[in-house]
Parts: C-alpha cells; sequence; structure tokens
C-alpha cells in the first residue's frame, strides 16, 4: 500500500472510530474536512466504498455474511455511479468551454455593430438590438458618405445561434467590401445577393432592408429584400403608413433585380426599421397586430429616437414576460428641422 494510502487509511479508520464512540457533531465535521482530502488525492467514490468496507471489516472482524455481500453490491454500485459521474464532470467542463467561447463570439459579433449612431442636428438616429439568445441573427448598419448622405440597414438572416451570427458577420464585410454602391439600396442588394448566394448554405436565407437619406434635397431612397415591412410616420398628417419593402430574400438565386423607392421627408416625419423578432412578440398566446406597434411609437414620438426604441422595447419585453423568443432591433430614422 503506498504512502498515501495508507495515510488515508489511517485517517479514516480514526475518524470513523471516534464517529462510532461519540456521534457527536465535530466527528461529523470531521467527515466533511475528510471528503476534501478525497478531491485532493482524486479518489472516486468506489475507492471510498473500498476504503470503508476494508476499514470497517478491520475494526469489527466478526461481520455477519449479508453485511460482507451487500458491501460488495454497494462497491459494484459505486463502480458504474462513479463513471457515469466522471462522464459528467467531463461534459460540464466542456460545457463551460463552449459557453466561455460563446461569450467570447457574442462580445466580438456586438463590435461588429456601429458604437454610436451618426446623429446631427437634421437627423435624429434610435435602434435597440437584444438577441434572444448569446448569438443574434439580426444586423444592423450605419454609414455616412462625404456629401453627408447617411446609408441604414437592418437584416435578419433566417435561423438562429452561430450559424446565424457567421452569416451575420459575412453581410457586415460585404457591405464593406462595396463601397461605392452602399448607398444605392436597390444596387447594393443585387450585388449583397451575388455574395449571399455563393457563400452561405442553400438552407439559409437573409432578409434586408437598405435605406438612404440624403439632407440636400431631403428624400429617402430604399429597397427591400423580403424584410419586414417598417413604417413611415408623416408629422403633418399624424399618421403612419407601411414601407414597401417586398423582393427576393437574399441568397435564393444569383441574378434578382430590387425595385427602390423614394419617399420626401418633412421636419417631424421618421421612418421605422425593424426586424420581425418585434412584430413577432406574443402576448397571451396572440401575436401582437401591427398597429399596436405603431400605437406604441407614437406614443413615445415626443421623445428623442433612442428613448423611443428603449421605451417600446421595455414594453414589450414586459408584455413577453421578459423573455424574447426571437432577436429583437428596432430603429428610427427621424428628420428633426
Amino acid at each position: 500500500m503506498e504512502k498515501t494510502q495508507i495515510s488515508m487509511y489511517q485517517l479514516y479508520k480514526d475518524m470513523l472510530d471516534n464517529y462510532l464512540q461519540s456521534k457527536s457533531e465535530h466527528a461529523l465535521y470531521a467527515a466533511q474536512q475528510f471528503s476534501k482530502k478525497m478531491m485532493e488525492n482524486d479518489m472516486s467514490p468506489e475507492e471510498m466504498v473500498s476504503l470503508h468496507m476494508s476499514v470497517f471489516q478491520e475494526m469489527v472482524p466478526e461481520l455477519p455474511e449479508e453485511v460482507v455481500d451487500s458491501f460488495d453490491l454497494l462497491l459494484e454500485v459505486m463502480i458504474g455511479y462513479g463513471l457515469a459521474y466522471r462522464e459528467h464532470l467531463s461534459l460540464k467542463d466542456r460545457q463551460r468551454e463552449l459557453e466561455s467561447e460563446l461569450n467570447v463570439a457574442a462580445q466580438m459579433q456586438q463590435s461588429l455593430l456601429p458604437q454610436e449612431p451618426l446623429n446631427t442636428d437634421e437627423i435624429d438616429i434610435g435602434v435597440i438590438s437584444v438577441p434572444a439568445g448569446k448569438m443574434s441573427g439580426d444586423y444592423y448598419h450605419f454609414i455616412r458618405d462625404d456629401n453627408g448622405c447617411l446609408g441604414l440597414a437592418v437584416a435578419d438572416v433566417i435561423g438562429k445561434g452561430v450559424p446565424a451570427a457567421m452569416c451575420m458577420s459575412m453581410i457586415k464585410y460585404a457591405m464593406d467590401s462595396i463601397p461605392e454602391q452602399r448607398l444605392q439600396p436597390a444596387a447594393l442588394l443585387e450585388n449583397l445577393n451575388r455574395v449571399v448566394e455563393r457563400n452561405i448554405d442553400s438552407n439559409m436565407f437573409i432578409t434586408m432592408v437598405y435605406g438612404t437619406y440624403d439632407p440636400r434635397d431631403h428624400r429617402f431612397y430604399y429597397a427591400g429584400a423580403g424584410h419586414e415591412p417598417g413604417f413611415y410616420y408623416s408629422a403633418a398628417t399624424d399618421s403612419f403608413e407601411e414601407l414597401t419593402t417586398k423582393g427576393l430574400v437574399l441568397g435564393l438565386t444569383p441574378k434578382v433585380s430590387y425595385a427602390e423607392y423614394v419617399k420626401d421627408v418633412q421636419p417631424g416625419d421618421f421612418f421605422v426599421l425593424l426586424s420581425d423578432g418585434v412584430t413577432e412578440c406574443r402576448t397571451e398566446g396572440e401575436f401582437i397586430e401591427r398597429e399596436q406597434i405603431t400605437e406604441m411609437i407614437h406614443k413615445y414620438s415626443h421623445l428623442p429616437a433612442q428613448e423611443i426604441v428603449n421605451r417600446v422595447y421595455r414594453e414589450l419585453e414586459k408584455m413577453q414576460d421578459f423573455q424574447l423568443r426571437d432577436d429583437f432591433t428596432l430603429l428610427i430614422l427621424r428628420r428633426s428641422v
């Protein structure tokens, strides 16, 4: 018997003898401390049962045969348990590693999103994007050119988890690679569609709406690729209308043409772009109506754009008992003057 085994054997024998004689709380506390030594020496459950059986048989040599046999059965049970328990610990360690890797990936994914809206005296932008899980399949985008024109987009990968997040990353880099067309909505979607069709799996698709605001003539140009229709709010009529975002989703076929639309924008008017995680919020088992969303936005329309999207998100989150079922992205672009 090795020195460590002899030490553990004697320690356990003294502890068991003390407990059998005193039945004291102190003896039970000693047993708790002994369990720490078991961990330090990497003792398995079956080794502990074997140790107890050896010590007890030395202390009580004339054990009934049934008791000895019961130890044999217990030892076999603990061998199986020990194997299962070690496998369980291994899986937990792997799960922790995966969680750590996902946390790093989620942080990297967030770094791909614009960190600050491009607000000016003329333009007020607010955006909120919240993943339903660790990783998001939603993407939003801002960019300004040398003429002060503002391009913005909201996209949604049809899928979830890591594959959707990887597609989202591809969208960002693909958009950065075609700068000369990124403020021409229809042309951008056509080029992006070819990139997506060549590079993602055939069972994954991407929807997107892309718009450009030109402060020189106060017009908003936009095009859609099968994305959730947004809204246009007219301050003059105090009313909302639905934006047309028809068009084939990105990635289905390499040759697609997209229609481009234009809106004249007056002071106080604003555009609402969103993902289906907003419109597919459920309350009492039913999807909320789109009119409910515009009513919420209208209720807070006197506030800055960022405060509007924050409050709408909190209200919809509360309606779902704070459990998002899909990635949530809501963006507002308002002409201030």
